[in-house]
């Protein structure tokens, strides 16, 4: 079990590198306006959202085997409230992940009309998200 939770917290921190940083690379991209820089930070934001993937698919592979483990080793823990709060708010961050990759696509397009200061707000969503599960996991309050 250890095992799954080292290599679980390894990919959420990578998850996590992609869903801090490729907002931020969008805040640059709305406010670029040579097409050299442009296109640099096309080819960034493309592969680091390979990276976010590939994160984001294994935090949530080796979540999914801890929370099995659990299941068979402590049937009574899929009815702890902290639990539901904590899954409920990883459901968002993957639709988060999928609303950056929909973002990544309309820049890609040169189609993003999004302003850089709705972007920066945009930014801190992962944030708030990822400081309400820290939380929820360590101290289980309910």
């Amino acid at each position: 079990m250890l095992w799954l939770k080292a290599f679980h917290i390894i990919f959420v921190v990578t998850w996590f590198a992609g869903l801090f940083y490729l907002p931020r690379l969008f805040v640059y991209h709305a406010e670029a306006t040579e097409p050299e820089v442009r296109a640099r930070l096309k080819t960034m934001e493309r592969r680091l959202m390979i990276m976010t993937h590939i994160g984001g698919m294994l935090a949530v592979a080796f979540g999914v085997a801890l929370l099995v483990w659990w299941v068979r080793h402590a049937p009574g823990y899929l009815q702890q409230g902290w639990l539901h709060a904590k899954l409920g708010l990883v459901g968002l961050l993957v639709v988060y992940h999928f609303w950056l990759a929909h973002l990544r696509t309309r820049f890609e397009r040169d189609a993003c009309r999004w302003s850089s200061r709705r972007l920066r707000w945009f930014n801190e969503i992962p944030s708030i998200l990822l400081v309400a599960v820290v939380i929820l996991v360590v101290v289980k309050p309910f």
